[in-house]
């Protein structure tokens, strides 16, 4: 599946609020080296530099595309004379964490990756003592922007191109599911979970949210032709689903997070 980093950034300023609030809860002092799983286009990845700045941090992403504009931000930024900051081209599902990793980050990957409760509780087993883990994922799946979706991709007129292709059963689990992984996997957690009200400007602005993330294997599995048909009829269903009001689209995102110490 091909990413569009632009199309990822349009809604920065409410994307990013959850990585900031995941990060809040990551009270490592002096860490050494600092890892972004899923860093995308490392605007992010890069903020964590400003917060550790004698850490080595390193963000890894399988998108050559998201990783292209990770490296022209780094070197068009404050951190471009620092070895600190560097991107990695890599698969998280086969991702182990090396002895000296002292904070592990995940902002809104996970979900990607089938199977990654078992993954993770993989990562933390391997974890040195000390060691942080914070992840996000998104809560969003039974809401009406994917829900909506996953009906259209299902209907008679779309299921032959579209069957398989929207993963939603059991992509993420509950924050008690993840707050149990982390206790097993003897560490100090906190599981909690974020409702964002945000109000979005512009014409069929949930159709844009939507095409930077959950549309894109969608997308990817249809032709030029065919997409635009396809976003024509769930752009009618989302209007309907997210009224416009006079001071913008109101549009939920609930966001699941836990951050986790491992104990001595």
């Amino acid at each position: 599946m091909k990413w569009d980093p632009s199309k990822y950034v349009e809604f920065g300023n409410h994307r990013d609020r959850p990585f900031h609030d995941l990060v809040g809860r990551v009270r490592a002092n002096h860490p050494s080296k600092v890892i972004d799983l899923g860093c995308g286009p490392g605007n992010l990845t890069a903020t964590l530099s400003d917060r550790w700045p004698e850490a080595r941090v390193v963000g890894v992403d399988s998108s050559e595309d998201m990783l292209r504009k990770a490296e022209s931000l780094r070197h068009h930024s404050p951190w471009q004379q620092s070895s600190r900051l560097t991107f990695e081209l890599g698969d998280i599902a086969e991702w182990v964490p090396d002895a000296d990793t002292d904070v592990v980050v995940t902002n809104a990957a996970l979900q990607w990756v089938s199977g990654h409760q078992e993954m993770l509780a993989r990562w933390l087993h391997a974890l040195k003592p000390g060691a942080w883990f914070a992840m996000q994922v998104p809560g969003n799946f039974t809401s009406p922007s994917h829900t909506l979706m996953r009906q259209l991709a299902g209907s008679p007129a779309w299921s032959a191109r579209l069957e398989g292709v929207l993963r939603h059963d059991g992509a993420v689990g509950s924050p008690a599911d993840y707050l149990g992984i982390m206790l097993d996997a003897g560490c100090a957690a906190d599981a909690w979970e974020t409702t964002y009200q945000q109000v979005l400007q512009g014409e069929d602005p949930v159709l844009e949210w939507v095409r930077g993330t959950a549309l894109r294997p969608v997308l990817a599995a249809l032709s030029a032709e065919e997409a635009a048909d396809f976003e024509g009829e769930y752009s009618a269903l989302l209007r309907e689903a997210y009224p416009s009001t006079s001071h913008g689209t109101v549009f939920p995102f609930r966001r699941i997070f836990a951050v986790a110490q491992k104990r001595p």
